[in-house]
């Protein structure tokens, strides 16, 4: 019984070790303004996502069918992101891009969070999430597959 009981302790803590920062939210990750600031600039959604490190539902987003011709920046500040001309259908129901604009204006961070292991896309200036980055995109156009959030994204059509 000693041992059973014993052995659930350590479950538990090795759980809580293993799951730390499950909310999303990188303790690394400094944001160029506090988070009320971001509060009272972006929407409730843009906020969710770019601030708390969130997501949203596939197939329930702006921008994961949109075809139109132009370039993605960020909610934020207006920076050029991404080009319709390196996007692709990744058959995520996110929008997905092989490579950002500038590789320049987004960093690339380790995400533990909810017990997976990710790379996170930032747009670098803010600190600000944008979403993850994997090595499942097209071979021929370099491999990676930009998963971006739309609400973290606007898009002005060329």
């Amino acid at each position: 019984m000693k041992r059973s009981i014993f052995a659930v302790v350590i479950l538990c803590v090795l759980t809580a070790f293993g799951c730390q920062n499950s909310n999303g939210q990188d303790a690394k990750r400094k944001l160029s303004k506090p988070a009320a600031e971001w509060q009272k600039i972006l929407t409730p959604n843009q906020y969710h996502i770019m601030v708390e490190s969130g997501t949203e539902p596939p197939y329930k987003n702006d921008y994961w069918n949109n075809h139109e011709k132009g370039v993605y920046v960020s909610a934020a500040t207006g920076e050029v992101l991404f080009s319709s001309d390196d996007k692709f259908d990744s058959g995520t129901g996110w929008p997905s891009f092989v490579k950002a604009v500038d590789p320049k204006k987004v960093a690339i961070v380790h995400d533990n969070s909810y017990g997976m292991s990710r790379d996170e896309v930032i747009e670098k200036s803010t600190g600000l999430h944008l979403g993850h980055v994997f090595d499942d995109g097209p071979a021929d156009r370099g491999g990676k597959r930009y998963c971006m959030n739309s609400g973290a994204l606007k898009f002005i059509k060329k």
